[in-house]
């Protein structure tokens, strides 16, 4: 279960919050301080996820990813369970924008490495944006 009083889960919903209103600069502002405010390799990856998504350069796009997919092999528990399929679709959607077709990703976790790919269907990406992580109370 969530911490909903966790003050970096706060800042990432009113992030999500402006995003839902078109305040993309606030909602970016929110998530940076949202990273600032981690605490724990948690808060690292929820604050990373949410900074890749209102990022412009691919190559940040990608980083960011990759901050909140290692930060998530950190934790080291099931709190980060059911973040994994967003966090590799992000690596994945990031790939792309980069223009590589078939980038590994690799997990320290012990689990098996796995490669993720998109193919492209004339010009439409078969790949689409990632959902968001969702807090559940």
């Amino acid at each position: 279960m969530m911490d909903l009083g966790n003050p970096v889960l706060k800042l990432c919903q009113e992030g999500m919050q402006a995003e839902a209103e078109g305040r993309l600069p606030d909602a970016r502002a929110l998530f940076e301080q949202a990273w600032a405010a981690r605490t724990d390799d948690y808060d690292a990856c929820v604050a990373a996820h949410y900074l890749a998504r209102r990022q412009d350069d691919p190559a940040e796009i990608l980083r960011w990813n990759q901050e909140a997919l290692r930060h998530a092999d950190a934790v080291g528990d099931d709190r980060v369970a059911a973040f994994y399929p967003s966090l590799l679709v992000g690596v994945a959607m990031a790939h792309e924008q980069r223009g590589d077709t078939a980038p590994r990703v690799s997990r320290s976790s012990g689990r098996p490495s796995m490669t993720v790919r998109c193919r492209r269907v004339s010009t439409a990406s078969s790949c689409e944006r990632p959902p968001p992580l969702v807090f559940a109370g």
